[in-house]
């Protein structure tokens, strides 16, 4: 393996999950700040699936995704995290897990869900990795094995939670939004360009998707490190 492959990999696996290692700090308390807001986003209906997304890679939605995946099983919620970035998976590099198994094998009939489900240090949270990459993954997504998946997840969990891929980079967001609840769109600052935003939420909006609110990421710790404001 290249050095410089190493060194990804090292840098996924120190991924900070701080919500879980030090749930009173300034941070996870912004995390649970981005719980509350959407919850509020969607009052007029019981929200049982979320696409977590950013408009393109390197934004940080990944972490932010996991973080508030601890934070709602934290609440007490049966939560089922799923990586669901076919392309660049890192669900099992944050959690510390194998990914052998995972969601294409399930989609693919090869295991079950309750088999590819997997445990983690957070009470009330599970995660289903991606399993094997495959070659068709926006087919896959938007599959009535998928559909299936999500039916079945539902009667076990409270809320299913999707990390997906970058918007502006291929069209699994879109096909994931028709299937869920609702869209965070997550946006680095100093990094995510106006545009891409702008054009991140036409297309989430095309594919009629409930946009539930944006996630700034990156902020100067002096401004709050996190935050989130709706539509």
């Amino acid at each position: 393996m290249a050095r410089k492959d190493k060194a990804k990999i090292l840098q996924l696996r120190n991924r900070s999950l701080i919500s879980l290692t030090n749930p009173k700090s300034s941070i996870a308390e912004q995390f649970r700040t981005v719980r509350t807001s959407i919850e509020f986003s969607s009052v007029d209906k019981d929200l049982r699936s979320v696409v977590i997304t950013s408009p393109s890679p390197e934004e940080g939605k990944s972490t932010v995704t996991a973080n508030l995946a601890v934070v709602f099983a934290q609440q007490g919620k049966r939560v089922l995290l799923v990586d669901s970035d076919l392309r660049k998976p890192t669900v099992h590099y944050t959690f510390h897990i194998e990914n052998h198994v995972g969601l294409t094998n399930v989609l693919a009939k090869q295991t079950t869900l309750e088999k590819a489900v997997k445990t983690t240090r957070q009470e009330n949270l599970w995660i289903l990795t991606s399993g094997p990459i495959p070659p068709n993954p926006s087919e896959l997504l938007g599959s009535s094995s998928m559909n299936a998946l999500l039916e079945k997840a539902k009667n076990e969990y409270d809320l299913i939670i999707f990390d997906s891929s970058p918007v502006l980079a291929v069209t699994d967001a879109q096909v994931l939004s028709n299937l869920t609840d609702g869209v965070v769109l997550v946006i680095s600052s100093g990094h995510t360009q106006k545009d891409s935003a702008k054009k991140a939420k036409e297309l989430l909006e095309s594919a009629k998707a409930k946009i539930l609110g944006v996630v700034l990421n990156n902020k100067k710790e002096q401004d709050s490190q996190h935050y989130y404001y709706g539509e």
